[in-house]
């Protein structure tokens, strides 16, 4: 699918998803919005927060979910554009990356001539950021809710940011399968091997080579198929597939866990404590993937190296070096102590009091 393509998925999504309907989106937030003390906005939905908040006056709290969204030039982040290439020029820092970024900024300022047309016909005075689509933060909260140990905050990050942790919701009643419980039960952990939600409807071979890949290391294997049309040829009895459990109750059962990289499950996978390959296949994921396996706690393999062989070798230095295994146990223990949500809610109430 175009919209999970690793070099160009976030612009068709820009375009497709959100300033396609522009006007309706921000005529819903409007009217969503009467009657309200706070706004608070995912990234996707920023855009016509601002607007909302500037001609309503309502209070503004944004979210930026990933550390890729903040642009530092301080921390640079791995973009999907070239991730290979921002991967090696990283350490070059603000002297080199503050120039480039704001060369991207203001050629891909036109993605945002929809958002500026509605701006004008709402009566808005103009905008002085380099590009809405990268610099629509909350002038008053910018809520990070992931981890101190993924990304800090950087000195070109907005003031006002917060870093809470991440906000990880863990709904008790929401236990394992009957049958996914027995089987970790009657055996050694297992390798789970996941796509999570998004990414999950275009798995391509990602199931097919997991298997052929647990088989030759003889391990036990879980995969969570999430999307119903994801079909598998039969399984050994070692190796099972659900199309879902609470990666919560999942992941601190695994050996290893194997995912694309999405900022919430990569949030659980810390959490967990146990070591990850991580597949990244577009948006923020290839820049999640490199800064837990800069962590210690995981290897990084790109899509189109996805194959059997290349799962093997990574996933047995992930099951045999017990480097990984360890500092995976220290991260998890240090992200268990974090409260996001706590975090989060403190901030939003000091905002609206």
């Amino acid at each position: 699918m175009r919209r999970m393509t690793g070099r160009f998925g976030l612009i068709h999504v820009v375009r497709e998803l959100l300033f396609s309907a522009l006007r309706e989106s921000y005529e819903d937030t409007r009217a969503a919005a009467q009657g309200a003390d706070l706004l608070v906005s995912h990234p996707l939905t920023a855009y016509v927060t601002r607007l909302v908040a500037e001609k309503t006056a309502i209070p503004w709290a944004s979210t930026m979910l990933v550390p890729l969204g903040f642009f530092s030039t301080h921390d640079p982040s791995i973009f999907p554009l070239a991730p290979a290439l921002s991967k090696q020029l990283r350490f070059l820092g603000p002297l080199f990356w503050s120039p480039l970024f704001y060369l991207g900024k203001r050629i891909t300022r036109f993605l945002a001539n929809p958002w500026y047309q509605l701006r004008a016909e709402l009566g808005l005075p103009p905008t002085k950021e380099a590009n809405p689509l990268s610099d629509t933060h909350s002038p008053s909260l910018v809520l990070a809710p992931f981890s101190k140990l993924l990304a800090d905050k950087q000195p070109d990050w907005p003031k006002q940011s917060i870093v809470t942790g991440f906000p990880l919701f863990d709904d008790n009643t929401a236990g394992l399968p009957p049958a996914l419980s027995q089987f970790l039960d009657d055996g050694p952990p297992p390798i789970v091997f996941t796509l999570g939600s998004a990414i999950s409807t275009d798995s391509q071979q990602f199931f097919e080579h997991s298997i052929t890949a647990a088989k030759q290391l003889n391990r036990r294997a879980v995969l969570i198929l999430k999307d119903h049309k994801n079909k598998l040829p039969a399984l050994p009895s070692n190796i099972v597939a659900f199309d879902y459990a609470p990666y919560s109750k999942l992941f601190p059962r695994a050996a290893v866990t194997v995912h694309h990289g999405g900022i919430g499950t990569t949030g659980l996978a810390m959490h967990s404590g146990r070591p990850t390959l991580i597949m990244p296949c577009a948006w923020d994921q290839p820049d999640n993937a490199a800064r837990a396996t800069r962590l210690g706690i995981a290897r990084t393999l790109p899509r189109h190296r996805y194959i059997p062989p290349r799962v093997v070798k990574e996933l047995r230095q992930l099951l045999e070096n017990p480097t990984y295994t360890q500092r995976a146990s220290e991260i998890g223990d240090e992200v268990r102590k974090e409260n996001g949500i706590e975090a989060a809610c403190d901030a939003l109430e000091s905002l609206s009091s």
